[in-house]
């Protein structure tokens, strides 16, 4: 954007094309928003966005219209024929915006495109107030799909005034599709053993939001598991029979076991029947055509009771068969199958056997992406949206670094292997112990790269912009410093668990979770062989907090830094005018000190330190820790409620109040 003259305000997502005028337009403090009729905005939200929008930045109330006998200073109309150059538009979603002394004009080539520009304008208003500068907008979106996915499964369920918040804010940032992750978390008729206790969602709960959604100009897509992960499900006394392991089904909860095991065993004729279920009934509460199946991380296919088909068929074949009905039994109801494609793409032959109407959801998440999988996929010749991840899941603080390395490749792959859009993911792990309003930032680079995923946006420069149009700071720093703060989380969540959940119940080593720690993984089958003996939990925790010693030495020099942050964060935030976010982000960034100081007591106790060699910094005594655990896991239930429902906040803190325990322990 140009320099001077947008120094104090920002666009996001950045408009492909945009002249700045050197004068200013003021807005008449009695004015009026004429919404044409033909956009097909049946109840004027558009206008009244705007309406709220000025009245809140400059306290004056507007009217609202239609019709060509009535003035309007702002004016919503669709085009007759759009006729701005095809390569700035022309497609849905595209608008011009036209700001000067005549007045306010958007002009979109369908409701999308209406839609688009008033959140331009929605921007500019809440920077700008009643002096708007002049300018030319033309501008249209590079993926047709601009989807976010919400885990509404993994530990939190939304409330739905949080969700129509959510919705409110994927609106202002252009997105036009959001998913909801279901495992376990709806109440299916029939199902009331899976879904108890859960806070699940309803059906007259999906009903509201999807016609909520829809008002948006957001497209609400269902989205439920029908093959892996169901992991709730499978340890039901009702349903466990269906599952690969059903005799895992009474081994003690785990987050980490939640992740991995209890895959639906499809050589079964039963198994199709309760996927079907599923899917009809969930079906039948949604305006979408599209139908997300999931089926993604099936990690015990082939391995317990489908064991003898997969090896008479192949289990690239067993995938494929099942997958392929459920997506032939969603055509012939006219809906349109999609699936998360790890399993596809690590099987390539499964990609030959796609039927034309499929989507495959092609997830990558690593920071450093390749456009490896994204190009296979787009060779095989099947129909791709690319999914890149806001990396909030496993820890208090959004990992910002790397959200924006992974969503801006991820981005720009699918757009030169014509992937029909981007799915931005928000998930949930190990509890959804990540407050939902820390994935702000990263969903907002997924509206910027999905709308222009060919601009040279530096980081720095977007989380200033973020700061800027999301929060109102004045400063620009708020992201900076949130980033700043993310990347001293070294003991983090996820380290809590493994090292938690490490110890089966008997004093051995759960070799399920330690599986998955790489420290370990390799050092089970050794430990054996060598003395004939399972590792012990002790051993365990020791070799996983000896291999953490490096990390764990940047602990000290961590909490000073994080304590800098808060520090430097504190004055901005109180100008902001935002408890809500306020609140948020201080007890994550006060939780991250407990977790590194509670790394390095740990530490210390497995003999990895020596306390006199600790510096000019030592965690205090371990009784004292617990005890501020405790009262942190009291405010942190209380943040909760303000985005959540119950659901499993009781997880959490058990988990919490295990590592109280556990550092009373080792005091003694």
């Amino acid at each position: 954007m140009a320099s001077e003259n947008t120094s104090k305000w920002a666009i996001i997502p950045e408009p492909n094309s945009m002249t700045v005028g050197e004068g200013t337009v003021l807005l008449p403090y009695a004015g009026r928003v004429n919404e044409s009729i033909a956009i097909g905005d049946g109840d004027f939200l558009l206008a009244h966005q705007l309406v709220a929008d000025i009245r809140s930045a400059t306290g004056t109330d507007w009217d609202i219209a239609t019709g060509d006998m009535w003035s309007g200073f702002i004016r919503l109309r669709i085009a007759d024929s759009w006729d701005f150059d095809s390569q700035d538009g022309g497609t849905a979603g595209a608008y011009t915006l036209t700001i000067n002394t005549d007045g306010i004009t958007i002009t979109g080539c369908d409701f999308e495109g209406v839609r688009n520009g008033v959140q331009t304008l929605r921007q500019l208003i809440r920077q700008n107030g009643a002096v708007l500068p002049e300018l030319q907008i033309a501008d249209a979106p590079a993926c047709q799909i601009r989807g976010y996915y919400l885990d509404a499964t993994r530990g939190r369920v939304p409330t739905l005034a949080w969700l129509k918040q959510w919705a409110d804010k994927l609106c202002l940032y252009k997105y036009n599709q959001l998913q909801l992750y279901i495992e376990h978390t709806f109440a299916f008729d029939g199902m009331s053993e899976t879904w108890r206790g859960s806070s699940p969602l309803t059906p007259a709960d999906t009903l509201e939001f999807d016609q909520y959604c829809a008002n948006l100009g957001i497209e609400l897509v269902p989205s439920v598991s029908t093959f892996g992960h169901q992991y709730v499900a499978m340890r039901t006394q009702e349903l466990r029979e269906l599952g690969e392991f059903p005799e895992d089904a009474d081994r003690p909860f785990s987050f980490i076991e939640r992740m991995r095991h209890h895959t639906l065993n499809v050589a079964d004729d039963r198994a199709f029947a309760f996927s079907a279920q599923l899917v009809d009934s969930y079906l039948q509460l949604f305006r979408s055509k599209r139908f997300n199946i999931c089926a993604d991380e099936t990690f015990d296919l082939g391995k317990g009771k489908s064991k003898q088909e997969a090896q008479r068929v192949g289990v690239a074949t067993l995938y494929a068969t099942y997958v392929g009905k459920l997506c032939e039994h969603l055509s012939k109801q006219g809906r349109e199958p999609m699936f998360w494609g790890d399993i596809a793409i690590e099987m390539p032959e499964i990609l030959e056997t796609l039927p034309n109407n499929v989507t495959l959801l092609n997830w990558q998440y690593e920071p450093e992406a390749t456009d490896e999988k994204i190009q296979l996929v787009a060779q095989a010749g099947a129909k791709q949206i690319v999914c890149p991840a806001v990396w909030g899941w496993n820890a208090l603080l959004p990992r910002i670094d790397d959200a924006w390395n992974n969503i801006a490749r991820i981005a720009r792959y699918g757009i030169d292997c014509g992937a029909e859009g981007m799915l931005v993911t928000d998930w949930g792990d190990f509890g959804h112990v990540n407050d939902p309003r820390m994935a702000v930032p990263g969903m907002i680079f997924g509206a910027q790269y999905a709308w222009n995923p060919a601009g040279d946006t530096a980081e720095n420069d977007l989380l200033e912009r973020i700061s800027r149009v999301e929060y109102g700071d004045c400063s620009a720093r708020f992201v900076v410093l949130l980033r700043n703060a993310s990347a001293q989380a070294v003991f983090t969540w996820r380290e809590l668990v493994e090292y938690l959940e490490l110890d089966d119940g008997t004093g051995n080593c759960n070799t399920d979770v330690a599986q998955t720690i790489p420290c370990l993984a390799d050092r089970l089958v050794d430990h054996l062989s060598d003395c004939g003996n399972a590792m012990t939990v002790r051993e365990a925790r020791n070799r996983m907090m000896r291999n953490m010693a490096t990390t764990i030495e940047r602990i000290p020099q961590a909490n000073r830094a994080l304590q800098q942050c808060m520090v430097d964060i504190a004055p901005i935030a109180a100008h902001m005018g935002n408890p809500g976010i306020t609140a948020a982000v201080r007890i994550a960034m006060e939780g991250q000190l407990l977790l590194n100081r509670v790394g390095f007591a740990l530490a210390e106790a497995h003999d990895v330190r020596d306390a006199h060699d600790a510096g000019d910094w030592r965690p205090s005594d371990y009784r004292a820790l617990a005890r501020e655990l405790e009262c942190w896991c009291e405010a942190y239930a209380k943040e909760w409620n303000a985005t959540s429902q119950p659901s499993e906040l009781h997880r959490i803190q058990e988990t919490v109040w295990k590592a109280a325990d556990e550092l009373r322990r080792i005091s003694k």
